[in-house]
């Protein structure tokens, strides 16, 4: 394993790992590697329906809950906004 949340390694799997929910989420598994970080992802395709399919496999990939609060259009723009959340909850988790 790596070392913690700052590691660049670490921050690195996390984003591969985000891809292809997205990508899954989005119906289009082979995009995983392609996404833009920072286009939205109401432009890419995602609907409130696919929102909380990626949520779930956000809680499950992780091992985490995202707080009510957390669930805000801010956290979830993109896979970059996605990224930070969850680099959070996993650094507030592991705190």
């Amino acid at each position: 394993m790596t070392g913690g949340p700052g590691d660049s390694t670490a921050a690195t799997g996390i984003r591969e790992r985000l891809r292809r929910l997205v990508a899954d989420a989005l119906g289009r598994p082979e995009a995983a590697t392609t996404l833009p970080l920072d286009e939205r992802l109401s432009e890419l395709g995602m609907t409130s329906i696919k929102m909380v399919v990626l949520m779930l496999a956000l809680e499950r990939e992780f091992d985490l809950t995202i707080p009510q609060a957390d669930i805000t259009p801010e956290n979830l723009r993109s896979v970059a906004s996605v990224e930070a959340m969850v680099t959070r909850l996993l650094g507030a988790r592991n705190g």
